[in-house]
């Protein structure tokens, strides 16, 4: 046996051809993470974090809040990285994880909404300061005034770009539902958008 021949005398491949020639004798080792969490998770926010936040920001409304629903994703998916089977799949996690905790984030919010006192008319509320960041564009505006379902579809489907089966699954709503508040939505951004025009 030379050196770097593994014990039984077989020395192993060191090109592709070698490789698949000699691949009936060896058995593939089960797939593995390749990456620890604080590589995964450093380099998934480094690409990913500007658009997580976008898309947060769409759904809750708010950028300061929004940030706050992507870093404790973050958080979450970092704590929980032992259970992911497939790093392909982590920006789908993360995904649904933003949306999920904007949702929670919109709940909560109407039942602090419902329960507050209403501000004096002529005070601005902190809500509508932190708004003001996010009303630049018509479409954006034009979004806001949409019912919470109607906005969501519409930012799934055409600012994260998921499938309807996606969409679906995140709102925990059927298909044809998906469809129909698309469609609703989209009828009613044309036509605000186009008074605006």
């Amino acid at each position: 046996m030379t050196a770097g021949e593994p014990a039984g005398g077989h020395a192993r491949p060191t090109s592709v051809t070698e490789t698949l020639v000699a691949g009936a004798d060896i058995v593939a080792a089960p797939a593995k993470l390749e990456l620890t969490a604080e590589e995964a998770v450093t380099q998934l926010y480094t690409i990913h974090y500007r658009s997580l936040v976008r898309l947060a920001a769409l759904l809750v409304r708010d950028e300061p809040t929004a940030e706050e629903v992507v870093q404790e994703c973050f958080i979450a998916m970092h704590d929980g990285w032992h259970r992911i089977r497939e790093e392909d799949k982590a920006l789908s996690y993360l995904k649904q994880a933003v949306v999920n905790r904007a949702r929670s984030v919109l709940r909560h919010r109407s039942v602090i909404d419902r329960n507050a006192p209403k501000p004096a008319p002529d005070m601005p509320s902190a809500e509508q300061g932190a708004m003001s960041l996010l009303e630049r564009s018509a479409v954006i505006m034009a979004l806001r005034g949409l019912p919470d379902r109607q906005r969501q579809a519409l930012v799934l489907r055409y600012y994260a770009d998921l499938s309807e089966a996606q969409i679906a699954e995140m709102m925990g709503i059927s298909k044809g539902a998906v469809k129909s508040h698309t469609a609703r939505g989209m009828s009613s951004l044309r036509a605000v958008l186009e008074q605006t025009a």
